[in-house]
C-alpha cells in the first residue's frame, strides 16, 4: 500500500510539473502573440520546438503525416500544438472571438484527460484522428459547403471523441457492472462518458462563455451527436443511411442537416483510417489497438471472466484481426466516403494504401501459417468473426 500511495503522488507530481511546464511555455510564447492582429500566422510552439514541428505543421494537410513524429518533436504535446494551429488555419480563434490562453487551458484540460498508459486510444490517437479531420474537411465536396461552426464542431470532436477511454471496450464496462454502464443504461457507454466529460470541461475553461447562450447549448448538443456517431455497434446504420443518400442523389450539402451528417461519416472515417494510412503508420496503430485488446484479455483472465472476442493473445493475432477489421468494417465505409467526394487523389490514395496494407496481413498471416505448430487460425473470417468486429472498434 505505501509503495502504491507514494507511486500515486509521484505520478500525480509528475503530472503538475508537465502540466506547469506546458503553461510556462506556452506564456513565453504568447507574449510574442499580444497585439497581432487575428489575420497574422500565431506560432504557438517555443522556439525549442520551431524547427522541425513547425515545418510539419507546414505540411498537415498531407495524408502522409507522421503523428507519431509530431508527437515526440511537441514533446507529447501533439494534440495541443496541432489543435492550436488548425483552429488558426481555418480562422475558428478570429471568428469566434476565442482567448488564446482560454483555448489552451482548454485543449491541455482535453489532452491530459486522456490516459496515457493505454496503447491505442490515448491523446496520440486523438492528434491522429484531428488531422484526419482536417484533410476530409479540406475535401472539395465538403469544403465548399462548411461553414465555421462545422469546421470547428468536426476538429473539437475529433480532439475529445475518446476522452478519458478506460483501456477496456463497452461489453467490459458491462459485465464488470461499472457504474458507467449503470449511467447510460448500457447504451454507447463509452461514447456518452467521452461526449458528457468534454461538456463537462468546456464548460469548466469557459471558452464559449462570451457566445449566446442558445449558441453554446447547440454546439453542445452538436458535439454529442457526432461523438455518439462513432459508436462502431451503429456502423450499419449511418452506412445505410449514408448509400440511400448517394444512390437517390438527394444529398443537399446547403441544408445544415445534411452537412452534419457528412460531419459524422467524416469523423467515422477520420476515427478508423489507420488502415487506410502508409504501412510504417498503420502498422503501429494496429499492433498498439491488438496490445490494448490483450490487455483487456488478460485482465478478464485474472479475474475469471470470459475472455472478450479479439482479446485472447493466444488464439487472435494481429493479422487476422486487422484483415477482417478491413473486411467487414473500413472498406464499406471508405467506398462510399469515395463515392461521395468523387473520387479525390485523397480518397484515391487512402483506397491503395487499404488495399496493400491488406495484402501485407494476409502475407503475414500466411508466414505465420507457414511456421506454426498447428493451424488452428484461418485467414477467412467466420461469420461470428464478423459479428464482433462489428461490435469492436479496432484500427
Amino acid at each position: 500500500l505505501f509503495i502504491d500511495t507514494t507511486l500515486s503522488g509521484e505520478i500525480g507530481t509528475k503530472k503538475k510539473v508537465k502540466r506547469l511546464l506546458s503553461f510556462q511555455r506556452y506564456f513565453h510564447a504568447s507574449r510574442l502573440l499580444r497585439g497581432i492582429v487575428p489575420q497574422a500566422s500565431l506560432y504557438l510552439l517555443d522556439e525549442d520546438y520551431l524547427g522541425q514541428a513547425r515545418h510539419m505543421l507546414s505540411k498537415v494537410g498531407m495524408w502522409d503525416f507522421d503523428i507519431f513524429l509530431f508527437d515526440r518533436l511537441t514533446n507529447g504535446n501533439s494534440l495541443v500544438t496541432l489543435l492550436c494551429h488548425l483552429f488558426n488555419v481555418h480562422g475558428l480563434i478570429h471568428h469566434f472571438q476565442l482567448d488564446m490562453v482560454t483555448l489552451h487551458r482548454f485543449l491541455v484540460m482535453v489532452q491530459e484527460d486522456y490516459h496515457s498508459q493505454n496503447p491505442y486510444h490515448n491523446a496520440v490517437h486523438a492528434a491522429d484522428v484531428t488531422q484526419a479531420m482536417h484533410c476530409y474537411l479540406r475535401e472539395p465536396k465538403l469544403a465548399n459547403f462548411l461553414t465555421p461552426s462545422d469546421i470547428m464542431l468536426g476538429l473539437l470532436a475529433a480532439a475529445a471523441h475518446d476522452v478519458d477511454h478506460p483501456g477496456v471496450n463497452q461489453p467490459f464496462l458491462i459485465k464488470t457492472k461499472h457504474h458507467l454502464a449503470s449511467l447510460y443504461q448500457n447504451v454507447s457507454v463509452l461514447e456518452n462518458h467521452h461526449w458528457r466529460s468534454t461538456i463537462g470541461m468546456l464548460r469548466e475553461s469557459r471558452l464559449l462563455a462570451h457566445l449566446p447562450k442558445e449558441v453554446t447549448q447547440d454546439i453542445e448538443q452538436q458535439l454529442g451527436s457526432l461523438i455518439l456517431a462513432t459508436d462502431i455497434n451503429r456502423q450499419n446504420e449511418f452506412l445505410i443511411r449514408l448509400k440511400s443518400h448517394l444512390d437517390n442523389q438527394d444529398l443537399r450539402l446547403e441544408d445544415a442537416q445534411d452537412r452534419h451528417f457528412m460531419l459524422q461519416i467524416a469523423l467515422k472515417c477520420a476515427d478508423i483510417c489507420n488502415p487506410c494510412r502508409l504501412w510504417d503508420l498503420s502498422k503501429q496503430w494496429s499492433e498498439r489497438v491488438c496490445e490494448e485488446f490483450y490487455r483487456q484479455g488478460d485482465l478478464e483472465q485474472k479475474f475469471e471472466l470470459e475472455i472478450s472476442p479479439l482479446c485472447n493473445q493466444q488464439k487472435d493475432t494481429i493479422p487476422s484481426i486487422q484483415i477482417g477489421f478491413m473486411t467487414y468494417i473500413v472498406e464499406p465505409l471508405f467506398e462510399r466516403w469515395a463515392q461521395f467526394t468523387g473520387d479525390t487523389p485523397l480518397s484515391e490514395n487512402m483506397l491503395n494504401h487499404l488495399r496493400r496494407n491488406k495484402a501485407k496481413w494476409r502475407s503475414l498471416l500466411h508466414k505465420q501459417h507457414s511456421s506454426s505448430r498447428s493451424n488452428d487460425h484461418s485467414g477467412q473470417v467466420t461469420g461470428s468473426q464478423e459479428q464482433t468486429l462489428n461490435e469492436e472498434e479496432t484500427p
